[in-house]
């Protein structure tokens, strides 16, 4: 499985972004795929994740704020991030796992396949 981010960029406080994650390879094989952030210094993030069937998940410090979505004709995984504050400012990275995770704690850990990061700066 091949993962491609993009959309990053530099927005100010109170603005939107949407990140894009291109899939190939092996798309049968997922089973989940997720976007993770780590800002400097600090550690990996788990920020969304959306499961097969559809079903999505969102980190409480995004939660009416982003949404993860995806365009399976286009293979295409989405996180839509409005109302961006400083502290979302993080290099944010697409990710892709096999498995069907269920319970709590799914994916916290990070997946099989990662793309690179795409930075994403919010300014004051």
């Amino acid at each position: 499985v091949q993962l491609q981010a993009s959309g990053g960029g530099l927005v100010q406080a109170g603005g939107s972004l949407r990140l894009s994650c291109a899939t190939s390879g092996s798309i049968f094989s997922i089973g989940a795929m997720g976007w993770y952030r780590q800002a400097p210094g600090k550690q990996r993030e788990l920020v969304a994740f959306i499961k097969k069937i559809g079903t999505t998940n969102h980190a409480d410090s995004v939660k009416g704020r982003f949404t993860i979505s995806r365009d399976i004709t286009k293979n295409t995984v989405y996180l839509q991030m409005n109302n961006l504050k400083p502290e979302d400012t993080a290099v944010y990275y697409c990710a892709a796992d096999s498995t069907n995770c269920v319970g709590l704690g799914c994916y916290v850990n990070g997946m099989e396949y990662w793309g690179k990061g795409t930075l994403v700066t919010v300014s004051s």
